[in-house]
């Protein structure tokens, strides 16, 4: 029998990380110790009473249910009370609030919820995969736009608005940016959502490094900007700043029309999360606002290391603002060897150096020549990976033994 596969899934691109997953995880089981900066996947511990709550509350026979797919409401309600602490935003928690299986279902949900066959979206070039993944088994089709944080930026996108027949529907936007770490400030959403209004295109924020953020620098929310909550949504996440990835939960807010069409998608795939897991969220969200500026601490100081080995071994970089990753162009002698391929030199950075990072090319093209090198290490650690590369890249490291 000939198993057929919808056309949804043909039409989506080579998953480009899949043979370096596989060779990290080949080698790792061959008993190589791989120094993994390739995934975004914070190692750090959750903190300590979050785990106390989760505990208490998966005890309770009442959590132990079902639980509504939107979210429990005081969950909700502390989302609200976040936003407004912190970004003076206000939201209505019974219309402007969903809880998400963390931020990429929540997405990915949106996408069914909003686009279908002819449907187009603009994502920036580089993006993080499931911005354009997600749109492609929606149905949709995705135009690209080289990206930016900047007048230049905002005018591509509009020569793609008002060029494009049928108009795009939706215009998907990261910032602190993965991989390239861009930020934005508070003026640049507010022409977003000037633009937006006079193409009545809707707009996606995905903020999951809202809170990760270095040298005094703080990430303006869309949904700061006048009028955001008409023509957008804002995805956000317990995985990076709270240190709980594998938790799986995250919130889109905003729009009350946009999250009520994804409540009713996933009031068809899902019963909602963990009871448990939502109420250890409400702790963290009321009482650890102190752990995310320390969790964010810990980064600056990782940030700090790799940028200076980055820049000792040849690579340029520019020191970023926000996020978990520093995004490095590779020096031109360095991949040479490659043709220029990031993904080539990528798993032959896994073979020889037993290191493993992210190639810029499985961002889109223009993130060829770029590696995502995530802080997922301590510096030690983060030290030892860049010795080896020296070894295989250089033969011998110039000053990059010495510690700082």
């Amino acid at each position: 029998m000939k198993i057929e596969v919808a056309h949804r899934v043909k039409r989506l691109p080579p998953y480009m990380l899949g043979r370096l997953k596989t060779l990290t995880y080949t080698k790792r089981k061959a008993g190589a110790d791989v120094i993994d900066l390739n995934m975004g996947n914070p190692n750090d511990p959750t903190p300590p009473a979050i785990v106390e709550k989760l505990s208490e509350a998966a005890a309770d026979l009442r959590n132990q249910r079902y639980s509504a797919s939107a979210g429990v409401f005081n969950l909700r309600r502390e989302v609200t009370r976040k936003y407004k602490r912190i970004w003076d935003v206000d939201l209505d928690p019974d219309k402007q609030v969903i809880a998400t299986i963390g931020s990429k279902e929540g997405f990915s949900h949106m996408m069914l919820a909003l686009l279908g066959a002819g449907d187009t979206a603009v994502v920036g070039d580089p993006a993080f995969q499931i911005h354009t993944y997600a749109v492609h088994l929606a149905g949709g089709n995705v135009i690209k736009v080289p990206l930016g944080n900047d007048e230049v930026f905002l005018e591509r996108v509009e020569h793609v608005l008002n060029n494009l027949y049928p108009k795009p529907k939706v215009l998907i936007l990261n910032y602190p940016h993965n991989p390239t770490a861009m930020c934005v400030d508070l003026e640049f959403w507010v022409k977003v959502v000037e633009m937006a209004k006079r193409h009545n295109v809707m707009v996606i924020s995905d903020f999951a490094y809202g809170q990760t953020c270095f040298d005094g620098y703080q990430a303006p929310s869309f949904l700061q900007a006048p009028g955001a909550i008409d023509v957008g949504v804002e995805f956000t996440t317990m995985s990076k700043a709270y240190n709980m990835a594998g938790w799986r939960i995250g919130f889109c807010s905003g729009n009350p029309e946009m999250i009520s069409a994804l409540a009713t998608v996933k009031g068809y795939y899902d019963y909602g999360i963990f009871q448990a897991v939502q109420i250890a969220s409400i702790i963290a969200m009321r009482e650890h606002d102190d752990d995310v500026k320390q969790q964010a601490q810990v980064y600056q100081q990782r940030r700090d290391v790799l940028v200076e080995l980055c820049e000792k071994i040849g690579w340029q970089v520019d020191p970023p603002k926000a996020t978990m990753f520093v995004w490095a162009k590779v020096s031109d002698e360095h991949l040479s060897k490659y043709d220029g391929d990031t993904i080539e030199f990528c798993l032959d950075m896994v073979d020889r150096a037993e290191v493993a990072m992210t190639p810029g090319g499985a961002f889109g093209d223009l993130g060829e020549g770029y590696v995502r090198i995530a802080m997922v290490e301590n510096p030690q650690r983060i030290r030892q990976a860049f010795r080896q590369l020296d070894r295989v890249l250089n033969k011998g490291w110039k000053n990059c033994n010495q510690q700082s």
